[in-house]
């Protein structure tokens, strides 16, 4: 991919606009709960103030109403936690699409929810063009939203007299592009989830392109059913079983495979006080539930895993919130940690079990990208990220 990086520009006195990824979790008193997208977003800022640029950043917060700002959706506490780590004041700058405020070399302001103003999300040209009169320099730092084309993910990009990926957006498009466009072989994809359905163009495209598909969770249990196992009562889409059944046929002929369970575990509840079952793939009972791959399929996998020359990682393979049903999704963690293998992985289920196994500082690459992350997987055009990558060869 071809796109300029904030990293190889000279920025001093530079009016830089950053659109970073700040939707951080509030609680009822909107106090930040987690602000891991902070940190994230610290570097491309860092970068642009110790450059002498005057720095602007901008985010979106929640789902607000355009044209109304209310307090909850208010970057107010954003602006504060940033300012912490900054170790510098960040004021908060409202009503700013016209401009009218000031912002010196060597400082920093943030920019209210852009997603108040009117024609943000439509991608509204000019609203777009007032932004990108703001600024000498944009910077998509943003990866969490580039699958989708806003004033300030495309529109600012197409308009501003420079447009570049922040450091954040530049090691998202980096490690997937190695992963996916150029990998080392074999190539495993572990995609688990509830349902078949939301997954199943991401299945059909890597069905094409990798050397083994590990299914798992519900989208295990309808391959399960499409290779003819009993699966009682487990979560499952039986009305695409036929899709699964293509999916493995295709595959097959490429000499790759998906291979399936030969032991899971089950219970008759799902909760924390259910007793779980070890049983053979071929022995689920009518009123059982598979909450978890057995241990001889997780051992498998785990020597599918550790031969494996590029790794990509979505969704857990159990429920693996209750520890009865984690051992699947902990053996596969761990073999990926211990794996030589370039790895990624994303999606929120998939970052929280990474958590709860311990492996975080093991993966190669851990993705915050969410919705993003899951169309690239796809192979989806992501508009903020081709608008980039045109104007980065404009640029060049």
């Amino acid at each position: 991919m071809t796109f300029l990086r904030l990293t190889d520009l000279p920025v001093a006195g530079k009016r830089v606009f950053i659109r970073a990824d700040l939707n951080v979790p509030q609680d009822d008193a909107g106090n930040i709960t987690e602000d891991t997208r902070i940190h994230a977003s610290l570097p491309g800022i860092e970068y642009a103030l110790k450059g002498g640029a005057a720095v602007m950043v901008t985010s979106h917060l929640g789902r607000p109403t355009e044209g109304k700002l209310a307090p909850e959706d208010s970057l107010a506490p954003v602006a504060k936690r940033l300012g912490d780590m900054l170790h510098r004041p960040v004021p908060l700058v409202q009503n700013w699409v016209d401009g009218g405020f000031a912002v010196k070399p060597g400082e920093v302001v943030m920019l209210e929810n852009c997603r108040v103003n009117k024609g943000e999300k439509k991608n509204d040209e000019a609203l777009a063009h007032k932004m990108a009169a703001l600024c000498d320099v944009y910077v998509n730092d943003a990866f969490g939203t580039a699958h989708r084309a806003e004033a300030t993910t495309h529109g600012l990009a197409r308009f501003a007299p420079v447009a570049c990926a922040g450091p954040l957006m530049a090691a998202e498009l980096d490690a997937l592009g190695k992963a996916l466009r150029n990998p080392a072989r074999p190539l495993v994809a572990i995609v688990a989830g509830a349902k078949v359905s939301t997954k199943l163009t991401i299945l059909k495209s890597l069905a094409a392109k990798v050397d083994h598909l590990i299914v798992g969770g519900g989208i295990a249990n309808t391959f399960l059913a499409a290779a003819g196992l009993p699966i009682g009562r487990s979560l499952a889409e039986l009305e695409l079983v036929g899709e699964a059944r293509a999916i493995m046929d295709m595959m097959k002929a490429r000499g790759a495979e998906v291979p399936l369970p030969v032991d899971v575990v089950t219970a008759n509840d799902h909760s924390v006080l259910a007793r779980a079952n070890r049983v053979a793939a071929t022995e689920v009972r009518p009123d059982d539930k598979i909450l978890d791959i057995g241990p001889r399929t997780a051992a498998a996998l785990a020597e599918v895993i550790l031969k494996a020359g590029t790794i990509v990682w979505n969704g857990p393979l159990g429920a693996f919130e209750y520890d009865q049903f984690a051992g699947g999704t902990r053996t596969i963690a761990q073999a990926i940690a211990d794996s030589k293998a370039f790895s990624v992985a994303g999606g929120g289920d998939t970052l929280a079990a990474i958590a709860k196994f311990g492996v975080t500082d093991r993966i190669s690459y851990i993705s915050t990208g969410g919705g993003a992350f899951l169309e690239f997987i796809e192979g989806r055009t992501l508009p903020a990220v081709a608008v980039l990558e045109e104007r980065g060869r404009k640029q060049d």
